[in-house]
Protein backbone atom coordinates (compact mmCIF):
# COMPACT_ATOMS: atom_id res chain seq x y z
CA UNK A 1 0.00 0.00 0.00
CA UNK A 2 1.24 3.55 -0.59
CA UNK A 3 3.19 5.40 1.81
CA UNK A 4 0.71 8.01 1.50
CA UNK A 5 -2.20 6.44 2.88
CA UNK A 6 -3.67 8.34 6.11
CA UNK A 7 -4.78 6.37 8.85
CA UNK A 8 -8.20 7.32 9.67
CA UNK A 9 -7.53 8.58 12.83
CA UNK A 10 -4.42 9.80 15.25
CA UNK A 11 -2.22 7.40 16.67
CA UNK A 12 -1.38 7.37 20.78
CA UNK A 13 1.92 8.25 21.76
CA UNK A 14 4.06 4.93 21.95
CA UNK A 15 4.54 5.58 25.55
CA UNK A 16 0.76 4.69 26.07
CA UNK A 17 1.53 0.97 24.66
CA UNK A 18 4.65 0.63 27.09
CA UNK A 19 2.49 1.81 30.11
CA UNK A 20 0.08 -1.35 29.60
CA UNK A 21 2.48 -3.82 30.25
CA UNK A 22 1.66 -3.62 33.55
CA UNK A 23 -1.88 -4.81 32.12
CA UNK A 24 -0.50 -7.64 30.27
CA UNK A 25 0.47 -6.32 27.16
CA UNK A 26 4.41 -7.74 27.19
CA UNK A 27 5.02 -10.94 28.48
CA UNK A 28 8.32 -11.35 31.09
CA UNK A 29 11.31 -9.61 30.33
CA UNK A 30 13.95 -11.93 28.83
CA UNK A 31 17.77 -11.73 27.41
CA UNK A 32 18.39 -11.52 24.16
CA UNK A 33 21.29 -10.71 21.47
CA UNK A 34 22.18 -12.07 18.07
CA UNK A 35 24.50 -14.45 19.44
CA UNK A 36 20.80 -16.31 20.99
CA UNK A 37 19.44 -15.15 17.47
CA UNK A 38 21.98 -17.17 15.31
CA UNK A 39 21.97 -20.27 18.20
CA UNK A 40 18.48 -20.02 17.98
CA UNK A 41 18.15 -20.29 14.37
CA UNK A 42 20.48 -23.56 14.21
CA UNK A 43 18.63 -25.36 17.05
CA UNK A 44 15.42 -24.71 15.20
CA UNK A 45 17.00 -26.09 11.60
CA UNK A 46 17.56 -29.40 13.75
CA UNK A 47 14.19 -30.38 13.15
CA UNK A 48 11.01 -29.75 10.57
CA UNK A 49 9.56 -25.94 9.78
CA UNK A 50 6.48 -25.93 12.28
CA UNK A 51 3.98 -23.85 10.16
CA UNK A 52 2.03 -20.61 12.21
CA UNK A 53 -0.93 -20.27 10.82
CA UNK A 54 -3.33 -17.72 12.18
CA UNK A 55 -6.31 -18.89 13.95
CA UNK A 56 -7.42 -15.28 14.74
CA UNK A 57 -7.47 -13.61 11.37
CA UNK A 58 -9.64 -10.81 9.53
CA UNK A 59 -11.36 -12.23 6.65
CA UNK A 60 -11.35 -9.63 3.72
CA UNK A 61 -9.41 -6.78 2.53
CA UNK A 62 -11.74 -3.98 3.82
CA UNK A 63 -11.16 -5.60 7.42
CA UNK A 64 -7.83 -5.90 7.04
CA UNK A 65 -7.45 -1.84 5.94
CA UNK A 66 -9.84 -0.74 9.10
CA UNK A 67 -7.11 -2.95 11.85
CA UNK A 68 -4.33 -1.56 9.85
CA UNK A 69 -5.13 2.18 9.42
CA UNK A 70 -7.69 2.93 11.94
CA UNK A 71 -6.83 5.06 14.93
CA UNK A 72 -4.69 2.80 17.08
CA UNK A 73 -2.02 2.67 19.52
CA UNK A 74 1.45 3.17 18.57
CA UNK A 75 4.59 1.08 20.08
CA UNK A 76 8.13 2.10 20.71
CA UNK A 77 9.73 3.13 17.53
CA UNK A 78 6.39 4.45 15.77
CA UNK A 79 5.45 0.75 15.08
CA UNK A 80 1.85 -0.29 13.74
CA UNK A 81 1.06 -3.67 13.57
CA UNK A 82 -0.54 -5.73 10.48
CA UNK A 83 -3.24 -8.12 11.40
CA UNK A 84 -2.93 -11.87 10.00
CA UNK A 85 -5.92 -11.99 6.58
CA UNK A 86 -6.91 -15.40 5.69
CA UNK A 87 -6.85 -14.38 2.40
CA UNK A 88 -3.10 -13.61 1.58
CA UNK A 89 -0.98 -13.38 4.93
CA UNK A 90 -1.91 -16.09 6.70
CA UNK A 91 0.59 -16.57 8.37
CA UNK A 92 0.96 -14.99 12.46
CA UNK A 93 4.70 -13.46 13.57
CA UNK A 94 5.69 -12.78 17.39
CA UNK A 95 6.63 -9.23 17.87
CA UNK A 96 9.26 -8.47 20.78
CA UNK A 97 9.37 -4.84 22.09
CA UNK A 98 13.91 -4.85 22.52
CA UNK A 99 15.39 -2.46 25.02
CA UNK A 100 18.86 -2.35 26.47
CA UNK A 101 19.28 -6.32 26.07
CA UNK A 102 15.93 -7.17 27.19
CA UNK A 103 13.23 -8.38 25.20
CA UNK A 104 9.45 -8.41 25.98
CA UNK A 105 7.07 -10.41 23.77
CA UNK A 106 3.23 -8.49 22.68
CA UNK A 107 0.77 -10.97 24.13
CA UNK A 108 -2.15 -8.87 23.87
CA UNK A 109 -3.11 -7.12 20.83
CA UNK A 110 -5.69 -4.89 22.39
CA UNK A 111 -5.95 -1.20 21.78
CA UNK A 112 -3.41 -2.02 18.72
CA UNK A 113 -5.28 -2.43 15.75
CA UNK A 114 -7.53 -0.02 14.63
CA UNK A 115 -11.29 0.11 15.63
CA UNK A 116 -10.36 -1.37 19.23
CA UNK A 117 -10.28 -4.79 17.73
CA UNK A 118 -7.30 -7.45 18.46
CA UNK A 119 -6.39 -10.28 16.14
CA UNK A 120 -3.19 -12.46 15.49
CA UNK A 121 -0.05 -10.67 14.03
CA UNK A 122 1.22 -10.86 10.62
CA UNK A 123 4.22 -7.91 9.81
CA UNK A 124 4.30 -4.30 10.64
CA UNK A 125 4.99 -0.99 9.39
CA UNK A 126 6.96 1.97 10.82
CA UNK A 127 4.97 5.53 10.54
CA UNK A 128 6.58 9.01 10.04
CA UNK A 129 6.69 11.51 12.84
CA UNK A 130 3.04 13.15 12.29
CA UNK A 131 1.65 9.48 12.50
CA UNK A 132 -0.26 9.64 9.19
CA UNK A 133 1.89 7.58 6.74
CA UNK A 134 4.65 4.78 6.97
CA UNK A 135 7.99 4.40 5.97
CA UNK A 136 8.97 0.56 6.71
CA UNK A 137 6.72 -2.26 6.22
CA UNK A 138 7.37 -5.91 6.79
CA UNK A 139 4.51 -8.19 5.66
CA UNK A 140 4.35 -11.37 4.08
CA UNK A 141 6.74 -14.47 3.80
CA UNK A 142 10.38 -12.91 4.11
CA UNK A 143 9.68 -9.71 2.17
CA UNK A 144 10.11 -5.87 3.16
CA UNK A 145 10.04 -2.79 1.58
CA UNK A 146 10.41 0.75 2.11
CA UNK A 147 8.67 4.28 0.70
CA UNK A 148 12.07 6.01 -0.25
CA UNK A 149 13.12 9.52 -0.34
CA UNK A 150 9.90 10.52 -2.38
CA UNK A 151 7.54 8.74 -0.21
CA UNK A 152 5.95 6.05 -2.35
CA UNK A 153 6.58 2.22 -1.82
CA UNK A 154 7.74 0.40 -5.00
CA UNK A 155 9.30 -3.01 -5.33
CA UNK A 156 10.90 -5.14 -2.26
CA UNK A 157 13.59 -6.59 -0.68
CA UNK A 158 13.79 -10.14 0.73
CA UNK A 159 15.32 -12.18 3.34
CA UNK A 160 16.46 -15.01 1.27
CA UNK A 161 15.11 -17.24 -2.01
CA UNK A 162 14.81 -20.59 -2.36
CA UNK A 163 14.46 -22.31 -6.19
CA UNK A 164 13.06 -19.15 -7.80
CA UNK A 165 12.66 -19.90 -12.18
CA UNK A 166 13.29 -23.61 -11.58
CA UNK A 167 10.69 -26.27 -13.40
CA UNK A 168 9.31 -26.89 -9.13
CA UNK A 169 7.28 -24.40 -6.96
CA UNK A 170 9.37 -22.42 -5.79
CA UNK A 171 9.96 -22.09 -1.52
CA UNK A 172 9.21 -19.31 0.21
CA UNK A 173 10.54 -19.13 3.83
CA UNK A 174 8.81 -16.68 5.94
CA UNK A 175 9.79 -14.12 9.47
CA UNK A 176 8.56 -15.73 12.16
CA UNK A 177 9.64 -13.33 14.72
CA UNK A 178 10.75 -9.97 15.24
CA UNK A 179 12.82 -8.22 17.92
CA UNK A 180 12.41 -4.70 17.29
CA UNK A 181 14.83 -2.44 19.45
CA UNK A 182 13.75 1.71 18.91
CA UNK A 183 17.85 3.93 18.86
CA UNK A 184 15.87 6.94 18.90
CA UNK A 185 15.24 9.55 15.83
CA UNK A 186 14.49 7.29 12.37
CA UNK A 187 16.84 4.34 13.58
CA UNK A 188 15.46 0.74 14.20
CA UNK A 189 17.65 -2.22 14.90
CA UNK A 190 15.42 -5.33 13.45
CA UNK A 191 16.43 -9.09 14.52
CA UNK A 192 14.22 -11.74 12.65
CA UNK A 193 13.79 -15.12 12.60
CA UNK A 194 13.53 -17.18 9.24
CA UNK A 195 12.12 -20.34 8.62
CA UNK A 196 11.07 -21.80 5.52
CA UNK A 197 10.74 -26.22 4.53
CA UNK A 198 14.43 -26.13 3.61
CA UNK A 199 16.30 -23.88 6.01
CA UNK A 200 16.09 -21.18 8.99
CA UNK A 201 18.05 -17.94 9.17
CA UNK A 202 19.09 -15.15 11.66
CA UNK A 203 18.76 -11.92 9.89
CA UNK A 204 19.25 -8.36 11.84
CA UNK A 205 18.78 -5.44 10.24
CA UNK A 206 20.61 -2.04 11.08
CA UNK A 207 17.88 0.61 9.69
CA UNK A 208 18.51 4.26 9.22
CA UNK A 209 16.57 6.90 8.41
CA UNK A 210 18.54 10.78 7.60
CA UNK A 211 17.02 13.35 5.90
CA UNK A 212 14.98 10.95 2.88
CA UNK A 213 17.87 8.68 2.74
CA UNK A 214 17.25 4.97 3.64
CA UNK A 215 20.02 2.13 4.17
CA UNK A 216 20.20 -1.02 6.06
CA UNK A 217 23.01 -2.94 7.10
CA UNK A 218 21.80 -6.58 6.67
CA UNK A 219 23.98 -9.60 8.73
CA UNK A 220 22.20 -12.87 7.56
CA UNK A 221 23.29 -16.72 8.85
CA UNK A 222 21.63 -19.46 7.21
CA UNK A 223 21.44 -23.17 8.52
CA UNK A 224 20.44 -25.40 5.55
CA UNK A 225 17.75 -28.19 6.70
CA UNK A 226 17.71 -29.59 2.76
CA UNK A 227 20.15 -29.08 -0.14
CA UNK A 228 18.80 -26.31 -2.16
CA UNK A 229 19.43 -25.99 -5.77
CA UNK A 230 19.20 -22.24 -6.07
CA UNK A 231 20.22 -19.85 -3.22
CA UNK A 232 19.28 -16.40 -3.53
CA UNK A 233 20.63 -13.93 -1.41
CA UNK A 234 20.01 -10.07 -0.91
CA UNK A 235 16.74 -11.18 -3.24
CA UNK A 236 14.58 -7.87 -5.00
CA UNK A 237 11.27 -8.13 -6.22
CA UNK A 238 9.40 -5.70 -8.60
CA UNK A 239 7.19 -5.00 -11.37
CA UNK A 240 7.24 -4.58 -14.95
CA UNK A 241 4.67 -4.19 -17.07
CA UNK A 242 5.44 -2.09 -20.21
CA UNK A 243 7.75 0.89 -20.88
CA UNK A 244 8.72 2.85 -23.05
CA UNK A 245 10.49 0.49 -25.91
CA UNK A 246 7.34 -1.89 -26.31
CA UNK A 247 4.35 -1.97 -25.22
CA UNK A 248 3.34 -5.64 -26.04
CA UNK A 249 -0.43 -5.39 -26.76
CA UNK A 250 -1.05 -2.98 -23.56
CA UNK A 251 -4.25 -0.99 -24.23
CA UNK A 252 -3.15 1.57 -21.64
CA UNK A 253 -3.44 5.06 -22.39
CA UNK A 254 -0.26 5.69 -19.89
CA UNK A 255 3.61 5.97 -21.51
CA UNK A 256 4.65 3.71 -19.02
CA UNK A 257 4.14 1.49 -16.17
CA UNK A 258 6.53 -0.28 -14.58
CA UNK A 259 8.20 0.00 -10.19
CA UNK A 260 11.79 -0.57 -12.16
CA UNK A 261 13.19 -0.40 -15.64
CA UNK A 262 16.69 -2.47 -15.34
CA UNK A 263 18.76 -4.59 -13.34
CA UNK A 264 22.34 -2.88 -12.99
CA UNK A 265 25.10 -4.42 -11.77
CA UNK A 266 29.29 -3.53 -10.80
CA UNK A 267 30.92 -6.41 -11.44
CA UNK A 268 34.32 -7.39 -9.60
CA UNK A 269 36.34 -6.50 -12.28
CA UNK A 270 34.68 -2.84 -12.03
CA UNK A 271 32.33 -3.21 -15.10
CA UNK A 272 28.85 -1.87 -14.83
CA UNK A 273 25.91 -3.71 -16.80
CA UNK A 274 22.34 -2.45 -17.37
CA UNK A 275 19.89 -4.74 -18.43
CA UNK A 276 16.66 -3.06 -19.43
CA UNK A 277 14.02 -5.06 -17.93
CA UNK A 278 10.97 -6.98 -20.62
CA UNK A 279 7.98 -8.37 -19.96
CA UNK A 280 8.37 -11.65 -21.48
CA UNK A 281 5.60 -13.84 -23.44
CA UNK A 282 6.95 -16.83 -21.08
CA UNK A 283 9.45 -17.29 -17.87
CA UNK A 284 13.00 -16.34 -18.71
CA UNK A 285 15.87 -16.67 -16.23
CA UNK A 286 19.47 -14.64 -16.90
CA UNK A 287 22.57 -15.46 -15.22
CA UNK A 288 24.73 -13.12 -15.56
CA UNK A 289 28.53 -13.63 -14.13
CA UNK A 290 29.35 -10.80 -10.82
CA UNK A 291 32.39 -12.57 -9.19
CA UNK A 292 33.93 -10.86 -6.39
CA UNK A 293 30.62 -8.36 -6.88
CA UNK A 294 30.22 -5.13 -5.75
CA UNK A 295 26.75 -3.91 -6.23
CA UNK A 296 23.60 -4.96 -8.14
CA UNK A 297 20.24 -3.39 -7.85
CA UNK A 298 16.79 -2.97 -9.11
CA UNK A 299 17.01 0.64 -10.93
CA UNK A 300 13.63 3.00 -11.50
CA UNK A 301 15.95 5.09 -14.02
CA UNK A 302 13.04 7.23 -15.23
CA UNK A 303 11.57 10.01 -12.90
CA UNK A 304 10.20 12.06 -14.60
CA UNK A 305 6.22 12.23 -14.16
CA UNK A 306 5.36 13.08 -17.70
CA UNK A 307 7.15 9.72 -19.18
CA UNK A 308 4.14 7.76 -17.14
CA UNK A 309 1.36 10.64 -16.56
CA UNK A 310 0.25 8.44 -13.50
CA UNK A 311 -1.00 10.77 -10.84
CA UNK A 312 -2.79 7.80 -8.83
CA UNK A 313 0.29 5.35 -8.26
CA UNK A 314 3.39 7.93 -9.22
CA UNK A 315 5.77 5.17 -11.05
CA UNK A 316 7.85 7.94 -10.95
CA UNK A 317 8.25 8.58 -7.64
CA UNK A 318 9.21 4.73 -7.31
CA UNK A 319 12.29 4.18 -5.26
CA UNK A 320 15.38 2.25 -6.38
CA UNK A 321 17.07 -0.56 -4.28
CA UNK A 322 20.94 -0.81 -4.81
CA UNK A 323 22.95 -3.88 -3.12
CA UNK A 324 26.45 -3.88 -1.30
CA UNK A 325 28.11 -6.70 -0.58
CA UNK A 326 30.11 -6.51 2.56
CA UNK A 327 33.60 -8.77 2.17
CA UNK A 328 33.94 -10.85 -1.08
CA UNK A 329 31.38 -13.02 -1.59
CA UNK A 330 33.36 -14.86 -4.13
CA UNK A 331 31.84 -16.29 -7.30
CA UNK A 332 28.68 -16.58 -8.56
CA UNK A 333 25.53 -14.77 -10.54
CA UNK A 334 23.49 -12.48 -10.55
CA UNK A 335 20.47 -13.80 -11.83
CA UNK A 336 17.40 -12.33 -12.87
CA UNK A 337 13.76 -13.81 -13.77
CA UNK A 338 11.67 -12.15 -15.60
CA UNK A 339 8.16 -13.60 -15.75
CA UNK A 340 5.18 -12.78 -17.99
CA UNK A 341 2.96 -10.06 -16.00
CA UNK A 342 -0.92 -9.35 -16.83
CA UNK A 343 -1.08 -6.87 -14.62
CA UNK A 344 0.56 -4.17 -12.62
CA UNK A 345 -0.61 -5.14 -9.24
CA UNK A 346 1.61 -8.65 -9.53
CA UNK A 347 5.40 -8.44 -9.01
CA UNK A 348 7.04 -10.30 -11.90
CA UNK A 349 10.66 -9.17 -11.78
CA UNK A 350 12.78 -11.06 -9.60
CA UNK A 351 17.05 -10.59 -9.01
CA UNK A 352 19.40 -12.22 -6.23
CA UNK A 353 22.98 -13.20 -6.25
CA UNK A 354 23.46 -17.23 -6.89
CA UNK A 355 27.12 -18.67 -5.08
CA UNK A 356 28.76 -20.91 -7.13
CA UNK A 357 29.12 -23.11 -4.42
CA UNK A 358 26.69 -25.63 -4.18
CA UNK A 359 23.88 -25.09 -1.14
CA UNK A 360 24.49 -28.61 0.81
CA UNK A 361 22.17 -30.10 3.78
CA UNK A 362 23.82 -28.98 7.25
CA UNK A 363 25.44 -26.12 5.81
CA UNK A 364 25.91 -22.79 7.65
CA UNK A 365 26.21 -19.76 5.58
CA UNK A 366 27.38 -16.06 6.38
CA UNK A 367 26.90 -13.08 4.59
CA UNK A 368 26.39 -9.50 5.57
CA UNK A 369 25.60 -6.49 3.28
CA UNK A 370 24.51 -2.99 2.72
CA UNK A 371 20.71 -2.24 1.28
CA UNK A 372 20.22 1.58 -0.09
CA UNK A 373 16.55 2.82 -0.98
CA UNK A 374 17.60 5.72 -3.26
CA UNK A 375 16.08 7.80 -5.36
CA UNK A 376 19.45 8.72 -7.02
CA UNK A 377 21.01 6.10 -9.27
CA UNK A 378 23.95 4.35 -7.31
CA UNK A 379 24.57 2.71 -10.43
CA UNK A 380 25.39 5.54 -12.33
CA UNK A 381 29.40 6.63 -12.40
CA UNK A 382 32.01 9.03 -14.65
CA UNK A 383 30.96 6.83 -17.92
CA UNK A 384 27.67 7.49 -19.65
CA UNK A 385 24.85 5.46 -19.12
CA UNK A 386 21.82 4.50 -21.19
CA UNK A 387 18.46 6.11 -20.56
CA UNK A 388 16.22 5.26 -23.03
CA UNK A 389 15.86 1.87 -25.14
CA UNK A 390 13.74 1.72 -28.29
CA UNK A 391 13.10 -0.82 -30.78
CA UNK A 392 10.76 -1.78 -34.07
CA UNK A 393 10.72 -2.40 -37.41
CA UNK A 394 14.85 -2.23 -39.03
CA UNK A 395 14.36 0.49 -41.78
CA UNK A 396 14.51 4.13 -42.03
CA UNK A 397 10.70 5.10 -40.51
CA UNK A 398 8.16 5.69 -43.56
CA UNK A 399 9.33 3.70 -45.56
CA UNK A 400 9.44 0.02 -45.93
CA UNK A 401 10.07 -2.26 -43.35
CA UNK A 402 13.40 -3.98 -44.04
CA UNK A 403 12.34 -7.97 -43.88
CA UNK A 404 13.19 -9.89 -40.60
CA UNK A 405 15.20 -6.82 -38.84
CA UNK A 406 14.57 -5.19 -36.23
CA UNK A 407 15.82 -1.37 -35.18
CA UNK A 408 17.14 -1.02 -31.58
CA UNK A 409 17.43 2.76 -30.46
CA UNK A 410 19.74 3.10 -27.34
CA UNK A 411 20.02 6.71 -26.16
CA UNK A 412 22.43 7.62 -23.82
CA UNK A 413 23.99 10.40 -20.99
CA UNK A 414 26.77 11.34 -19.28
CA UNK A 415 30.51 10.60 -19.10
CA UNK A 416 30.92 13.76 -20.98
CA UNK A 417 29.12 13.00 -23.72
CA UNK A 418 27.86 16.94 -24.16
CA UNK A 419 31.52 17.81 -24.65
CA UNK A 420 31.94 15.87 -27.76
CA UNK A 421 30.47 15.82 -31.44
CA UNK A 422 30.52 13.44 -34.21
CA UNK A 423 33.99 13.97 -34.83
CA UNK A 424 35.01 12.72 -31.22
CA UNK A 425 35.55 8.91 -32.57
CA UNK A 426 32.38 7.89 -30.25
CA UNK A 427 31.42 4.06 -31.76
CA UNK A 428 29.12 1.59 -30.68
CA UNK A 429 30.66 -1.67 -30.28
CA UNK A 430 28.37 -4.95 -30.13
CA UNK A 431 29.08 -8.71 -29.74
CA UNK A 432 26.40 -9.32 -32.46
CA UNK A 433 27.70 -11.33 -35.73
CA UNK A 434 29.22 -8.12 -38.29
CA UNK A 435 26.92 -9.84 -41.17
CA UNK A 436 23.77 -9.39 -38.99
CA UNK A 437 24.40 -5.58 -38.24
CA UNK A 438 22.87 -3.70 -41.22
CA UNK A 439 23.42 -0.29 -39.46
CA UNK A 440 24.99 1.16 -36.79
CA UNK A 441 25.24 4.92 -36.21
CA UNK A 442 25.96 6.48 -32.98
CA UNK A 443 25.70 10.35 -32.71
CA UNK A 444 24.45 13.21 -30.91
CA UNK A 445 20.97 14.27 -30.87
CA UNK A 446 20.27 17.47 -32.20
CA UNK A 447 18.79 20.19 -29.55
CA UNK A 448 19.14 17.71 -26.94
CA UNK A 449 22.55 18.84 -25.00
CA UNK A 450 24.36 15.63 -23.83
CA UNK A 451 22.07 13.12 -25.44
CA UNK A 452 23.40 10.87 -27.88
CA UNK A 453 21.66 7.99 -29.68
CA UNK A 454 22.88 4.95 -31.15
CA UNK A 455 20.55 3.33 -34.07
CA UNK A 456 21.14 -0.56 -35.08
CA UNK A 457 19.50 -2.27 -37.45
CA UNK A 458 19.67 -6.01 -36.68
CA UNK A 459 18.69 -9.02 -39.46
CA UNK A 460 17.12 -10.90 -36.03
CA UNK A 461 15.25 -13.67 -38.27
CA UNK A 462 17.21 -16.39 -37.69
CA UNK A 463 19.85 -14.91 -35.26
CA UNK A 464 20.70 -17.72 -33.23
CA UNK A 465 21.75 -15.23 -30.29
CA UNK A 466 18.84 -14.43 -27.80
CA UNK A 467 20.61 -11.50 -26.24
CA UNK A 468 23.39 -9.40 -27.80
CA UNK A 469 26.08 -6.60 -25.43
CA UNK A 470 26.25 -2.98 -26.78
CA UNK A 471 28.75 -0.44 -25.08
CA UNK A 472 30.26 3.15 -26.32
CA UNK A 473 33.77 3.38 -27.00
CA UNK A 474 36.38 5.99 -27.62
CA UNK A 475 39.57 4.80 -28.86
CA UNK A 476 40.02 1.99 -26.91
CA UNK A 477 38.38 2.69 -23.75
CA UNK A 478 35.11 1.97 -22.85
CA UNK A 479 32.61 4.83 -22.58
CA UNK A 480 29.76 3.67 -21.21
CA UNK A 481 28.33 0.82 -19.21
CA UNK A 482 27.88 -2.33 -20.86
CA UNK A 483 24.51 -2.70 -22.26
CA UNK A 484 22.39 -6.32 -22.41
CA UNK A 485 19.42 -6.57 -24.80
CA UNK A 486 17.29 -9.28 -25.41
CA UNK A 487 16.22 -10.14 -28.71
CA UNK A 488 12.63 -10.68 -29.06
CA UNK A 489 11.33 -14.17 -31.79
Amino acid sequence: MAAVMLALGCAVPGGAALAASANGRFGPPRRFDRAWLVAEAQRRAQRPMVARLATHAVPDFDSHVRLSYGAAETLPGGLRLFPARRDVATNMVAIHVLDSGMAREIVDTHGLFGGGESADVAGFRVMNADGASDWLAFLGAAYFRASGPRGQYGLSARAVAVDTGMPEPEEFPAFTDFWIEAKGGDRLIIHALVDGPSLTGAFTLDTRREGLAMTQAVEGTLFLRKAVRRLGIAPITSMFDFGEGHRGDRADWRPEVHDSDGLAIQTGSGERIWRPLDNPPSPRVHMLRADHLKGFGMIQRDQAFDHYQDDYSFYDRRPSLWVEPVGDWGAGAIMLYEMNGASETVDNMAAMWIADAPARAGQRRDFAYRLVWTSRDPSADANAHCVDVFEGPGGVPGADPIAGATRYVFQFRGGGLAELDRRSGIEAVTDLPPASVLLNKAEPVGGQPGLWRVTLDVRTEGLKQSEFRLFLRRGQDAFSETVIKTVRP
